[in-house]
């Protein structure tokens, strides 16, 4: 405990009520955020009793503060213990990793709707179906009403500017309302339809389809005949693959469905997504049991339950293999507006697709293990190749630069840890300060930069994660160079080259290792160079993403800027209103003129400077 907290007296005088806490270590970093119904019986027992997990006993040993937050009941302090680890991600908390918001399918406000994938906050004007469990289940809903309903999925920057429909009106994949070729009333129709189909009323709607057909076969319209008769056997097809109730598809329920698994010490909650009565996809979840060598999946269940739907859009029925607390149901209900099915046994159809999600959950585990223990594998026979200890190499760091011609060059760097790579701590830098072409320069600009200002945050006492080697992508030269800077900067981390083999082939890269004075090649099936290929492409793929975003915003930059009277607030303008410099290109000087801040003259001169 730190010096100047007495934990004594801090337990006497905690309140008997409800509330939030947060353990701290030393360096008041917090390692654990917790809930209670009484914060003064919770707190004292952590260290008033034994027989504490595994997990729990590790983290009370490290606790030096101690701070409490008090709310109104125990279900408003579950709502802020799930937001403060969402914010914090304390160590010994039960943590989920997954894509911050789902993915949803979007019918926006507009005269006509488009059609679309989204992901971020939802907004009022806007109709959002799901949430998705990826991107994949998305976009096969999307492609499922592009053929049945032919809703537009352009982009406005698009639809406001043609005057002729796409190829995907030709296909019957669109009704073509920017060309004008259907009304904004029958437009507004199939998006009726489109709606009452993502909200499960399928039978609903193939009454009223069948309806409209049998009256346009009596008007002697067989065209338009053929095409509702195409939509209701499209619709059918959907209904007898996706239906989870095959005898009730016009259930108005959104369901979920939540399987359980611990095996060989690992836990996995399987999610099966059911929206209007569809079953739109599933996803495994598996978190982070390092801190913990006998997890409770219990604790582990009510856990993904607290992060997966507090703050986020809710079934109304949510089926599980393993029950939810009370406190749980009321803070899901409170925040859902209405009462929230939760089912642990069930019958029938239901409890088959329980089954299913089970055995699902104990395949993802089987396959996790398989996995981790082949990327084990390789780290092993790296650490073999660097001579150092298979544990002490965790952390990769790689770089890359990229340039077209010596034109918007960019560094990047990405990180594998943990036996994975990890996107969120990848970064590109700008390179400033080296010559057009210099990729000798541009690495040591980089490696400087990276490597200086960890040593420094080290210097004034902050904690620094450095990597346990790193990899340079490039021959020689750019190893000469890092070799240079660690020189300068008085570092010893293991430094990989990997140069391009004869004719660019994978397989026959060049490994190169300064400090032991070796180059050579390894096998082509060796595990090592599998994690250095995979680590080095990934690094490549991230250097010429940010180099060609980078390159495309300064020839547009430079493309606007080179007309007089054009600014940095027109350019803005442009741009907002058309997507891009295509978009600009594509434009009329009418329309052109309708941009705020440009007149008939200036848009006549913007419209002769691009053609």
């Amino acid at each position: 405990m730190s010096a100047t907290f007495d934990l004594d007296i801090f337990l006497k005088n905690l309140p008997n009520l409800p509330g939030v806490y947060r353990m701290l270590d030393k360096n008041a970093r917090v390692l654990y955020v917790g809930k209670a119904v009484n914060l003064k019986r919770r707190v004292s027992g952590y260290f008033q009793k034994s027989g504490h997990s595994p997990r729990i006993t590790l983290m009370v040993k490290q606790v030096c503060t101690i701070e409490t937050t008090v709310t109104r009941s125990e279900a408003e302090a579950l709502i802020l213990e799930n937001n403060l680890i969402k914010a914090l991600s304390p160590k010994y908390n039960i943590l989920f990793r997954d894509d911050k918001s789902y993915p949803y399918l979007m019918l926006s406000g507009h005269a006509f709707p488009q059609m679309a994938y989204y992901r971020g906050t939802l907004k009022k004007t806007n109709q959002y179906f799901g949430p998705y469990p990826n991107g994949y289940a998305v976009r096969d809903s999307i492609q499922v009403l592009q053929k049945v309903f032919r809703l537009r999925t352009c982009e406005d920057s698009v639809f406001e500017h043609r005057d002729r429909a796409c190829l995907l009106y030709q296909i019957r994949r669109c009704s073509g309302p920017c060309a004008g070729h259907i009304s904004r009333e029958d437009y507004q129709a199939g998006v009726r339809e489109a709606v009452t189909f993502l909200n499960g009323k399928t039978g609903e709607l193939t009454q009223v389809l069948h309806h409209k057909m049998q009256q346009a076969a009596e008007r002697l319209d067989f065209e338009e005949a053929a095409r509702y008769r195409d939509q209701i056997q499209a619709l059918g097809l959907v209904q007898s693959r996706q239906f989870i109730d095959s005898k009730n598809p016009d259930s108005p329920n959104d369901i979920d469905l939540l399987a359980l698994a611990v095996e060989g010490g690992s836990v996995c909650i399987h999610w099966v997504s059911i929206r209007g009565g569809r079953h739109v996809g599933d996803k495994s979840f598996f978190p982070d049991v390092r801190h913990d060598p006998e997890p409770n999946g219990q604790d582990y269940a009510e856990a993904f339950i607290a992060q997966h739907y507090l703050g986020k859009s809710k079934p109304d029925v949510i089926i599980s293999n393993f029950p939810l607390p009370q406190v749980l149901q009321t803070a899901l209900n409170q925040e859902h507006g209405r009462q929230i099915q939760f089912i642990t046994k069930t019958i029938g159809e239901r409890k088959v697709w329980l089954k299913m999600a089970e055995q699902n959950a104990r395949i993802a585990i089987n396959q996790h293990h398989l996995q981790h223990s082949s990327r084990q594998n390789r780290t092993e026979a790296l650490a073999h190749i660097l001579e150092i200890d298979s544990d002490g190499l965790q952390r990769l760091e790689c770089f890359d630069i990229s340039h077209t011609q010596g034109e918007a060059t960019v560094a990047s760097c990405v990180v594998y840890d943990e036996n994975n790579i990890q996107p969120s701590q990848y970064r590109r830098y700008n390179i400033t300060t080296a010559k057009a072409g210099d990729d000798y320069a541009a690495m040591r600009e980089v490696l400087t930069r990276r490597y200086s200002k960890m040593a420094e945050a080290q210097a004034n006492g902050e904690s620094v994660k450095w990597p346990d080697a790193v990899l340079i992508d490039g021959g020689k030269g750019q190893i000469n160079v890092a070799v240079a800077v660690w020189e300068e900067l008085g570092l010893t981390i293991p430094l990989v080259g990997i140069a391009k083999g004869i004719e660019r082939k994978a397989g026959l890269e060049e490994l190169i290792l300064p400090f032991s004075g070796r180059t050579f090649r390894l096998p082509p099936h060796s595990p090592a160079l599998h994690l250095l290929q995979t680590v080095r492409d990934e690094a490549h793929r991230f250097a010429i993403t940010g180099h060609r975003k980078k390159r495309e915003k300064a020839r547009i930059t430079s493309s606007l800027s080179g007309i007089p009277g054009i600014g940095s607030k027109r350019r803005q303008a442009l741009l907002t209103r058309f997507g891009g410099l295509r978009g600009i290109t594509a434009a009329s000087v009418e329309d052109l003129a309708q941009v705020e801040g440009i007149s008939r003259a200036l848009a006549e001169k913007i419209y002769d400077s691009l053609h």
